[in-house]
């Protein structure tokens, strides 16, 4: 099971908390791996933007026009956190309908 978040992040600090199978991937230091936004989007849509972030709101209105993947990929803290896989699933917050389907 990954963790796509950020190491720093108190949200996904819980979630490896009682996910101890789970790694995280730090994706502020490491990026996105190949394909996953893609999913993230297909899967979840505009739920994936955090428009509630600190980075959100610094950003100009022309900037925040943008494609969501791009403004994901150039600022990693837009993504609500964490973003979840395991297998071909994937689960986006820390949520109960989260933790439930993860078995927490």
């Amino acid at each position: 099971m990954k963790l796509y978040g950020i190491k720093t992040c108190d949200t996904c600090r819980k979630a490896l908390k009682l996910l101890p199978d789970a790694q995280l991937h730090d994706v502020r230091a490491e990026g996105f791996p190949p394909g996953l936004l893609e999913r993230a989007e297909a899967a979840f849509g505009n739920e994936l933007l955090n428009v509630k972030s600190a980075t959100w709101r610094s950003l100009a209105e022309a900037e925040r026009s943008r494609p969501m993947l791009d403004l994901i990929a150039e600022h990693p803290t837009l993504m609500k956190r964490p973003l979840i896989e395991r297998g071909d699933d994937l689960y986006l917050g820390w949520n109960e309908t989260t933790r439930r389907a993860l078995g927490v």
